[in-house]
């Protein structure tokens, strides 16, 4: 393929698909650039927010952690969207773009089952079809987002090849999408994928920074220290993120998951450990084993069970504009339970690992920083998980 700069986020990026979805990609590019910045769909758009999903979402400050830390700590409360994560900024929008082109049948990939939810979610307030991907393994241990599905609406398909995993879940939706393209809509659920996908969930979801930025200026006066944010994907992390881009003095931090240690294959670190490749339509890091074939991964959530990353998260550890760290499960529980018991919040296994990350490191932040910590989901679908291992 030719290079084409607008598709990249420097390097990083790019479209590699078969011929086939070359039309539904230049057909969603087109669409997206004519309707997103009209007054009539973002009005829509707005509508949904505020009536449907329940934005703005608070910037809660979390004194119990703040005192326990050290210094203040805030929580965006995207735990508190309808369906319990940050997922439906992003599925709300691209339903209204499945709307406008005309397509009735949507698809979706999830790992976590939060995708899958908010996804199935839309399709029934919009009166489309929907069908979810989800690996085996990650079914087995979502049970409760599984049935949420299916109340729903949607048709829950199991994915047995591979890992099982959220990995094995995209594959299988790109394989229907080829088969299906004149009547599907494929909803992509994080900021991964070939171009317009890293972009357009990126937009959807940077509402998370924009009101951040907002909010902590009406509280504070001033912009926040650090940002921190789980990364899977990433797409929460963009979300907060890129609103605050220019903003030189605003340190970010995202947090993958170590799993059992960065020194086993027990884990999703790809910006750690990590290769420049190509994976699901997109040159980004790929965690590769010494062969170059896609290398299993784990975490104890399964949102964050991925063997590559979000471009523009590339791009941004390739120009030090984020600093990207790990927290293994033990730390990530170590952040549920902590939130848990100081603040009374339950947060899903994926965000835990950004507030495991800044409770074990308190040191390195001053008493006087401001922290935001991206509470992207609750932990309501993870209480089975957390039992067994608490």
């Amino acid at each position: 393929m030719s290079v084409n700069s607008k598709w990249y986020f420097g390097q990083f990026g790019g479209r590699f698909v078969p011929e086939t979805l070359y039309f539904p990609l230049e057909e969603l590019e087109q669409v997206y650039f004519k309707f997103y910045k009209t007054k009539k769909f973002l009005s829509e758009l707005n509508y949904y927010y505020t009536t449907y999903v329940g934005r703005p979402t608070p910037l809660y400050y979390a004194k119990n952690l703040s005192e326990y830390c050290g210094f203040k700590i805030y929580l965006k409360r995207e735990d508190l969207c309808h369906t319990g994560a940050h997922k439906i900024n992003n599925t709300i929008g691209q339903a209204l773009l499945a709307k406008i082109i005309g397509k009735k049948r949507v698809i979706a990939e999830t790992g976590a089952g939060q995708h899958g939810v908010a996804t199935a979610t839309v399709c029934a307030l919009f009166n489309l079809r929907c069908v979810v991907y989800m690996g085996e393994e990650d079914v087995h241990r979502q049970q409760i987002n599984v049935y949420r599905m299916k109340l729903l609406g949607a048709e829950v398909v199991p994915v047995k090849t591979g890992s099982k995993t959220l990995k094995d879940a995209i594959n299988e939706c790109l394989r229907d999408w080829v088969t299906n393209v004149k009547n599907t809509f494929y909803i992509i659920g994080s900021v991964v994928g070939p171009h317009p996908y890293p972009l357009i969930v990126r937009n959807f979801q940077s509402i998370i920074g924009w009101e951040t930025k907002r909010q902590i200026l009406k509280l504070e006066k001033r912009l926040p220290d650090y940002l921190v944010s789980c990364v899977g994907g990433g797409s929460n992390a963009i979300g907060l993120f890129h609103p605050f881009f220019n903003e030189k003095n605003v340190k970010m931090i995202g947090v993958e998951a170590a799993g059992k240690g960065l020194n086993t294959n027990l884990h999703s670190a790809t910006l750690h450990k990590g290769k420049i490749g190509i994976l699901h339509g997109m040159k980004t890091f790929v965690l590769v084993d010494k062969d170059g074939q896609v290398q299993p991964t784990y975490s104890i959530s399964a949102g964050l069970d991925y063997p590559a990353v979000g471009p523009e998260h590339s791009f941004y550890k390739s120009i030090s504009r984020a600093e990207y760290v790990s927290a293994s499960d033990d730390t990530a529980l170590l952040g549920f339970e902590i939130l848990s018991k100081l603040e009374g919040i339950l947060p899903a296994l994926e965000p835990a690992h950004a507030i495991g990350y800044v409770v074990k490191n308190k040191k390195r932040f001053h008493k006087n920083n401001i922290v935001v910590i991206c509470l992207s989901g609750r932990g309501d679908k993870d209480i089975d998980i957390v039992r067994r291992h608490l």
